[in-house]
């Protein structure tokens, strides 16, 4: 009997040993970071106009995560070759430094949204969410008609900026008080539109620069 046979008839002994190897995995996983005196990659200004989502934004980003979006789109573009010719530049972790949870992921059904800002018009992506396959053929997304009859309601905004601002999310009290007028009127399909438009498109990267450094 091979010790896989025996570990699988051994409950005891399974756990023992899946214990073992989630911690090993744990440890090498976190310990490096005791290390680095910081995980975020340091931006040059001229490189650097991350902000904080704009009240629409954020209210698109609610839908976006509302609907599972993140399901089926990772928003992570390693740093390797094949990643950086389809989807553009590698992703750096102070693209998501104001995500509230960041939606950085492996799962890919569709394609990684990471550079997906200005790629495609504003038209495009409204004609996508609401039927896929009329500029995708092969696509297997849901339609989101839907979003385009729905409204935002405008008297939360304020508050989940507010809540954001707790955990460090630098908005203004000039953001808090547009925050209604913002997003009174507008769609969830504005929103999720104005959100798509945003992504990848804060950092101006250096031809060549490697932000790893």
């Amino acid at each position: 009997m091979t010790f896989q046979e025996k570990l699988e008839k051994n409950i005891w002994g399974l756990l023992i040993m899946v214990a073992i190897v989630v911690s090993v995995g744990g440890i090498v996983e976190i310990v490096p970071l005791f290390y680095l005196d910081n995980v975020i990659e340091k931006l040059d200004k001229s490189e650097d106009s991350i902000r904080p989502y704009t009240a629409l934004e954020l209210e698109g980003r609610d839908v976006y995560i509302r609907e599972g979006c993140y399901l089926c789109h990772s928003q992570m573009i390693r740093p390797f070759r094949d990643e950086k010719e389809r989807y553009g530049h590698y992703s750096l972790a102070a693209e998501s430094k104001y995500d509230h949870p960041f939606q950085w992921g492996s799962k890919r059904t569709g394609p990684d949204l990471a550079r997906v800002g200005g790629k495609y018009s504003d038209e495009w992506h409204i004609q996508h969410l609401k039927a896929p396959r009329s500029l995708v053929p092969e696509s297997v997304m849901p339609n989101y008609p839907f979003l385009a009859e729905h409204k935002i309601d405008a008297s939360l905004t304020e508050k989940k900026m507010r809540a954001l601002a707790m955990v460090g999310v630098p908005y203004t009290d000039k953001d808090f008080a547009g925050a209604a007028d913002a997003v009174r009127g507008k769609t969830e399909m504005d929103a999720l539109v104005a959100y798509l438009q945003v992504l990848g498109t804060m950092v101006k990267f250096q031809p060549g620069k490697d932000y790893r450094e």
